[in-house]
């Protein structure tokens, strides 16, 4: 009985710590970061100067959710980094509550699946916290413009979380194009599908 109760206030916890936790959305200013990136060098919005924005997934290893979209994600780094949107991939789980997204799982993980884009160990989840995000896979599509990087696009990739459409609504891509053509993306939220963000139970 005393085991159970304890789960459920892990579990209460890992709520409470979600629900406190407030998610950009469009018109929001990018905060800057600088991160370990799997083979140990720091990456922030300095470490691509050409860049006109950036596409930040927030995945993990574990997720079946990511790691149906690992794909779809390589894809979008693959089809819109030369054109200025980089994929930045942040693995937002503490690695005390999953153990299977530790550094050097990311690290045997982007090896093995050739990432080609800079997949990034968030210590203490202060990165996670500043952008909100609360599920994996969780994207923000980010432009630069005279203010700084803004936030332009916040929630799914697509309308496609089982991967079973033959006719998706890729939103990530929509959005994109919108702002290659100086536009605002039509539409500059959706809702994210996906595990919640793993975090060690506070003492």
């Amino acid at each position: 009985m005393k085991k159970i109760i304890l789960l459920l206030a892990l579990a209460f916890s890992a709520f409470l710590s979600q629900a406190q936790t407030t998610t950009l959305k469009a018109g929001d200013t990018a905060p800057d970061f600088k991160l370990k990136n799997v083979n140990n060098k720091e990456v922030s919005f300095a470490s691509f100067p050409k860049a006109k924005g950036f596409i930040i997934v927030f995945t993990c290893n574990t997720c079946p959710y990511a790691v149906g979209y690992e794909q779809r994600i390589i894809d979008l780094d693959k089809k819109f980094s030369s054109q200025g949107y980089p994929v930045i991939a942040i693995n937002p789980n503490d690695p005390e509550a999953s153990k299977a997204d530790a550094f050097n799982k990311m690290q045997d993980l982007a090896k093995e699946k050739k990432y080609p884009f800079p997949y990034l160990f968030d210590a203490g989840q202060k990165v996670t916290d500043q952008y909100g995000a609360k599920h994996t896979p969780h994207i923000f599509i980010v432009s630069k413009t005279a203010k700084g990087n803004v936030v332009e696009y916040v929630g799914a990739i697509d309308n496609d979380p089982e991967g079973t459409k033959t006719e998706k609504i890729k939103y990530a891509e929509d959005a994109i194009a919108a702002l290659k053509s100086n536009q605002k993306p039509a539409v500059t939220q959706t809702k994210e599908i996906g595990c919640t963000v793993k975090r060690k139970a506070k003492a």
